[in-house]
C-alpha cells in the first residue's frame, strides 16, 4: 500500500513539473505576439509544428523549425537574439522553449494558445 502511493507521489509531481512554465522562458499572448513581429531585426521567429501543418497554415515571419528536429537545427539560431517560439496549441512551444533554455538561449518566449489563437 506506501509503494502505491509513492509511486502515485512521484506521478503527480512528473505531471505538475512537466506543465510548469520553464524559469528564464516569458509567456506571451496572441496580442503582444502581434508588437513583438513588428521587431525581426532583434527576433527570432520559430514555430515548431510539422512541416504540413506548417504549410497549411502559419504566421509570416515564422520559420518552421519541427520540434523533433530542433535540437539538430539549434546551431542555425542565435543565441544572441531574442527566440519566439509557436506550435498549434502552446504544448510543443513549451517543450521547445525548455530544449532551448538547455542548448544556452537566453531571451526565449513561448506564445501561450498557439496558432489556434491567432485565428
Amino acid at each position: 500500500m506506501l509503494l502505491s502511493y509513492i509511486i502515485f507521489g512521484v506521478i503527480v509531481i512528473f505531471i505538475v513539473f512537466r506543465f510548469l512554465p520553464t524559469k528564464g522562458v516569458k509567456n506571451i499572448t496572441i496580442s503582444q505576439l502581434k508588437h513583438e513581429l513588428e521587431d525581426h531585426q532583434n527576433k527570432q521567429f520559430i514555430d515548431v509544428r510539422t512541416p504540413g501543418e506548417f504549410k497549411g497554415y502559419h504566421i509570416p515571419g515564422f520559420k518552421n523549425i519541427p520540434l523533433q528536429q530542433l535540437s539538430q537545427k539549434a546551431q542555425i539560431l542565435s543565441k544572441e537574439k531574442d527566440v519566439v517560439v509557436i506550435c498549434q496549441s502552446g504544448m510543443r512551444s513549451q517543450q521547445a522553449s525548455k530544449m532551448l533554455k538547455k542548448l544556452g538561449f537566453k531571451h526565449i518566449a513561448n506564445v501561450k494558445g498557439g496558432v489556434s489563437s491567432w485565428r
